[in-house]
């Protein structure tokens, strides 16, 4: 087992980064639920994003979606962002709610579509480069309804080409970082449908190429710690979009559906080195907070995955691998069940005592009158929103 030292220090240094989209409105494809004091702009949002940095002490940067996030001045963003002790992270892409992109974007047949979504990627570099930036994530909705509609092989050639430009746009130690989802909105081929196809187009691209791996992209019965285990062997793991799912893409609170699930990957996660120092490992949240509200949300979020980190650290390594090696299949399996059934609540409040935090982040979120104050301040005005 790793000492406690190693386990509390591993611990302090996590770092979870939140979306500033579950800070506005959202929901389902039937309704969008509005809440007050919702962000009215991203700067409100960043502000909200810090809110939970306050409480929780291991989440200093907060994901902008483009063009959710637009503003004028993008470094005056970062610079709202430092002042309130978080900074920018990643930067989403948006090529699947404009008109044109009906039939896809970068994968479109018509050129001047593809030019146009081309485009709206190498601006996203702009605003990395003006943020600071590290990482610029990509999901693209492109796909085909029905047999026939376009030609597989061909929309693979116009992703690839699109990937390249951008790619070679990138400059210093910027990434890009590629996400999958086997379907929804296209039903009958989605042009990047899984790590694999992730996997083989960041492969051609380049070392700075990496592959996301959202834990709600993936059809019932996936192994998801087996694919986080071999991204991690071949170091193409860039960052995980942590929620829950319970029958698609539900983007519900990570740990609320399969906890047991969330603590087997975080397993792989440090039996991978995923939490080493120096891992270029992101750790991201993208959850739409539909009936809950959407601070508390995030919060209680980030102590989920602290939770099962906490579990995962805890697993005896040495008596696993000795299990392992003798083939004792129900010893091997009680190792990690030992650590999944530990109480870590105690422990991580604790730590959070010596960072100068309260214990317990939701009670003191609910006792520091912040959402009480958010709501009587955000009067008037539109709300942000999907597409806001």
């Amino acid at each position: 087992m790793a000492s406690t030292t190693a386990v509390r220090a591993a611990l302090k240094s996590q770092r979870i980064e939140t979306p500033s989209w579950a800070y506005g409105n959202s929901g389902t494809r039937f309704k969008v639920f509005a809440q007050q004091g919702v962000p009215r702009d991203p700067f409100e949002k960043v502000a909200d994003a810090a809110r939970v940095h306050a409480f929780t002490g291991i989440a200093p940067s907060v994901s902008l979606h483009i063009p959710w996030d637009r503003v004028d001045d993008y470094a005056a963003l970062a610079e709202h962002a430092d002042a309130h002790g978080v900074t920018v992270g990643a930067i989403n892409s948006n090529v699947f709610q404009d008109d044109d992109y009906m039939l896809g974007s970068v994968t479109n047949p018509d050129p001047r579509i593809r030019r146009k979504a081309t485009d709206h990627l190498l601006a996203c570099v702009d605003v990395m480069d003006a943020t600071g930036s590290r990482d610029l994530k990509l999901w693209f909705s492109d796909g085909t309804n029905y047999p026939g509609q376009d030609d597989i092989r061909a929309r693979q050639d116009r992703l690839a080409e699109a990937l390249a430009q951008v790619y070679a746009r990138l400059g210093g130690d910027q990434r890009m970082i590629l996400e999958y989802k086997f379907f929804e909105p296209a039903f009958y081929t989605t042009d990047v449908p899984d790590w694999g196809t992730a996997y083989a187009h960041c492969l051609k691209l380049g070392e700075r190429a990496k592959v996301v791996v959202d834990t709600g992209h993936h059809a019932p019965g996936t192994n998801i710690e087996f694919i986080v285990a071999l991204l991690l062997r071949e170091d193409r793991l860039g960052a995980f979009d942590f929620n829950s799912r319970f029958y698609a893409d539900d983007d519900l609170m990570v740990g609320a559906a399969d906890p047991f699930q969330l603590f087997r990957i975080m397993h792989e996660v440090v039996r991978g080195g995923g939490l080493d120092a120096g891992t270029e490992v992101a750790f991201m949240l993208d959850q739409c907070h539909n009936i809950e509200p959407r601070i508390p949300g995030q919060i209680r979020s980030v102590m989920n995955v602290q939770e099962a980190t906490a579990k995962a650290l805890l697993v005896d390594a040495e008596a696993l691998e000795a299990a392992q090696r003798a083939g004792d299949v129900l010893g091997a399996n009680a190792v990690l069940m030992d650590a999944y059934n530990t109480d870590v609540r105690p422990l991580l409040a604790d730590l959070r005592g010596e960072l100068g935090l309260a214990p317990d982040p939701m009670a003191a979120y609910a006792a520091s009158g912040h959402a009480e104050r958010i709501r009587a301040e955000r009067v008037g005005g539109a709300q942000a929103g999907w597409g806001a």
